[in-house]
């Protein structure tokens, strides 16, 4: 009997016969509509169901609908009883009354506000409450070859200075590149990564009241260490399709990437396997990479992680007592089956309980990852390295979250301007002040 089932016995066992006699019946909203992510949430709301006898109708909503869909529902009063979604919509949601913001908080109290990585509870906070609880998230990393850096005694890439250190050390083209930098200008990729650069040395260009003029200074630091990446680069359009294949085929030194590459790496997904040697279920690059995901700039010494965090939310016209138990249920005795979607892009942002404060940490590392072929990722790289790849939630950060200005730093990402004055200034056409007074001039035009 799986670990899940064993807690649905347990727990059916203790469900009053009053509670099975007054089963509801709720509406449950995911953008995880994957046929086999489906099954496995249709998995969990039939074990919640045996254990409470309440109905939980799994309902598939495509990511991009889902905003427009859940305003016109709000304007109709109809609402689904707990909505899953991504970080952009919490504060948003709050503010409109869609969540239900009070009980949300207080599902975060049950479980133990203190057992949930801080940065995904800093990131949902409205009103000093918890908007929504956080379920999963994944941060992104800079992944690299420890094992060159072991033998050239060089330090974790956890700053800009450590970096810029093991790239002078490492660039040795066309060998091997000191970095693979992200430069193609239309692609998002180079957006993404260009974010989490500006957050590792603390420069965002909103505050609570919008658009906030990029410090001249901190900036020019980003700028200048950009280029110090692009220099140790291949010429040429790069984008995530670049610096994946270089690292595989033992040509990179570090790479900015997501959390998904990690069963690539090992050789467990035949689409993209490593060619650093002839075997492409090999899992020795696996063995030679580790990872950092929270990283500092000179101006932010502690650094950040750039997340994508994903929330449970019960709503305004929800059964609330039903919803917010099924909450309890997926972020408890049904935890591990949530993760198991993807656990290689689903980290576990409750580490644990009160009494076992890092079991769930622990279980999800024995989660099987991968395509083609499995294996867990406790199995696949060092306990250190897989403790390094969640706390990275500790640190987690977005443009405009915090500010309540996340729509707006959003346009600001999706408008490319960053992209496109950086790559000006890398590509030597105009100076770092010149780039900062265009990026604040164009961006200070957006609202």
């Amino acid at each position: 009997m799986s670990t899940l089932s064993k807690l649905t016995a347990a727990l059916a066992l203790s469900a009053s016969t009053a509670t099975m006699a007054q089963a509801d019946t709720i509406r449950f909203w995911t953008t995880e509509e994957q046929p086999e992510r489906l099954a496995k949430q249709q998995e969990i709301a039939d074990a919640f169901q045996e254990a409470t006898g309440h109905e939980v109708q799994v309902i598939p909503v495509t990511e991009t609908d889902l905003g427009t869909r859940a305003t016109a529902a709000f304007a109709a009063g109809d609402l689904p009883d707990v909505i899953y979604h991504t970080v952009q919509y919490v504060l948003p949601w709050a503010e409109a009354g869609i969540l239900d913001v009070e009980i949300n908080d207080e599902i975060v109290n049950d479980l133990g506000i203190d057992t949930f990585a801080p940065g995904a509870i800093e990131m949902a906070q409205f009103e000093g409450m918890t908007a929504a609880v956080p379920v999963d998230g994944w941060t992104q990393m800079i992944i690299y070859r420890k094992d060159l850096f072991d033998e050239n005694g060089l330090a974790a890439p956890d700053s800009y200075e450590n970096i810029a250190t093991a790239i002078e050390a490492l660039h040795n083209p066309p060998e091997i590149y000191g970095f693979v930098a992200a430069t193609k200008i239309d692609d998002n990729y180079m957006s993404q990564v260009l974010e989490h650069v500006f957050l590792a040395n603390g420069v965002t260009p909103v505050d609570e009241n919008g658009f906030k003029p990029l410090d001249e200074a901190k900036t020019i630091e980003v700028l200048e260490f950009y280029k110090t990446l692009a220099d140790a680069s291949p010429a040429g359009e790069l984008y995530w399709d670049q610096s994946r294949s270089l690292y595989f085929d033992g040509k990179a030194a570090m790479i900015i990437w997501s959390p998904f590459i990690l069963d690539e790496l090992a050789g467990l997904r035949d689409s993209a396997p490593p060619t650093i040697n002839d075997d492409p279920t090999s899992t020795e690059l696996a063995q030679k990479t580790d990872v950092v995901t929270t990283f500092s700039g000179p101006s932010n010494p502690d650094g950040a992680a750039w997340a994508d965090i994903r929330y449970l939310g019960v709503t305004a016209d929800a059964n609330i007592d039903v919803a917010a138990d099924f909450i309890k249920f997926s972020m408890d005795e049904g935890y591990m089956s949530t993760l198991s979607m993807a656990p290689e892009g689903k980290f576990p942002v409750r580490r644990g309980t009160a009494d076992e404060p890092t079991a769930f940490v622990e279980e999800w590392a024995t989660l099987p990852v991968g395509v083609d072929r499995k294996a867990p990722l406790a199995d696949l790289y060092p306990e250190a390295t897989v403790d390094k790849i969640v706390t990275g939630l500790e640190t987690a950060n977005r443009w405009g979250v915090k500010e309540g200005q996340l729509a707006l730093a959003s346009k600001m990402i999706n408008s490319q301007i960053i992209n496109q004055v950086v790559r000006q200034y890398i590509d030597g056409e105009i100076d770092g002040q010149q780039a900062v007074e265009k990026l604040n001039s164009e961006l200070g035009a957006i609202n």
